[in-house]
């Protein structure tokens, strides 16, 4: 089974690389681009076959080591 995680900091928490990121994108002349929040995707392959149990590990792993849970969320997709 594949599952995807997707790590972003919380509403609130300041993202100075999205501010970088949107700051040269307006430079290169992308004057559309407003605020810009940057994250992380972590691709993994489970042996679990359960959906269920899959996704209990997985809120596992991410609260153990893959989000910092004090300033990131997480959202679990499971393929």
């Amino acid at each position: 089974m594949k599952a995807r995680v997707f790590v972003t900091l919380k509403n609130g928490v300041l993202d100075p690389q999205g501010k970088a990121i949107g700051h040269a994108l307006n430079g290169l002349g992308f004057g559309s681009v407003g605020e810009v929040r940057q994250g992380k995707v972590i691709d993994l392959e489970l042996s679990e076959s359960d959906p269920a149990k899959a996704k209990a590990s997985l809120k596992d792993m991410c609260e153990k080591l893959l989000a910092n849970t004090v300033i990131e969320k997480y959202e679990i997709e499971i393929k």
